[in-house]
């Protein structure tokens, strides 16, 4: 079984392949995703999702047989609250995620009753519209630490070569208050800081994107920054291997610079 790649991405506002003017603005974003399916070494044996929409106390593991939807935004057409994306869970991965996780000393449980949320059955529909990948989620743990959430990366590491596709899904830049022109400096700088991060070899790679709060225009792009920490669970499940940009945006809602990273 070939070792699958790992991925932080942008994964786009609201459900936008839902609607017709979204998803024209998110069209490159949709190609980027299209083209990792077909970028993949074989068809992945499940999808696992850390997503900026959920965390909890502890490293929650999706464990549900057939995981309920979650519309976690507002404000958007009646249609998209109607939305449902069938694709079966990953129980028994799920159980061997959670061992693994234990056994890195960090704090987990397993849940069976949370669903999938916007920050996975968005991308998770582009990739694979008949839902028939198997699909779980993890969730990041509040408090949000970068160390904590490398460390998880590092214990989910076998699964790559187990066919599981691990996959960061949140937003290299994140600010609702701040669209338009108003976002286009801060975004800028923080990706091409994020880039320049991640371009580094591994010994310099990990500590700088650990004190990510230094990065210019950080607080501003991540006010909280659970968009940006799937990264940190990506990264660590593929550390000591090369980043790739997959995805690249400059003119988002008027202004933000958006990116996607695939590593090894």
């Amino acid at each position: 079984m070939a070792r699958m790649p790992t991925y932080f991405i942008s994964h786009g506002g609201g459900p936008w392949p839902w609607m017709d003017d979204w998803r024209a603005m998110f069209s490159n974003l949709e190609a980027s995703f299209v083209q990792m399916v077909k970028d993949l070494p074989e068809r992945p044996k499940a999808i696992l999702m850390i997503s900026g929409h959920w965390e909890d106390d502890s490293f929650a593991v999706m464990s549900a047989a057939k995981p309920p939807m979650v519309y976690d935004y507002h404000g958007f057409p009646p249609h998209t609250f109607q939305i449902t994306y069938a694709a079966p869970g990953a129980p028994d991965i799920a159980e061997r995620a959670a061992r693994l996780i234990a056994e890195a000393g960090l704090p987990v449980r397993l849940d069976d009753r949370q669903g999938f949320d916007h920050g996975t059955f968005v991308p998770a529909y582009v990739m694979y519209p008949q839902a028939d990948v198997p699909l779980f989620q993890i969730s990041l743990r509040k408090g949000y630490s970068p160390a904590e959430h490398l460390a998880l990366g590092r214990a989910l590491a076998p699964l790559r070569d187990e066919g599981v596709l691990i996959i960061g899904s949140g937003l290299s830049y994140h600010n609702l208050r701040l669209f338009g022109p108003g976002a286009k400096e801060p975004s800028e700088a923080f990706d091409a800081w994020l880039g320049e991060t991640l371009a580094k070899p591994q010994a310099e790679r990990t500590p700088a994107l650990e004190a990510w709060e230094e990065a210019p225009y950080a607080r501003v792009c991540h006010k909280e920054e659970d968009h940006l920490v799937p990264l940190f669970v990506a990264l660590g499940a593929a550390e000591g291997e090369p980043a790739q940009r997959v995805y690249h945006d400059k003119a988002l809602f008027g202004g933000v610079t958006a990116s996607s990273y695939r590593f090894g």
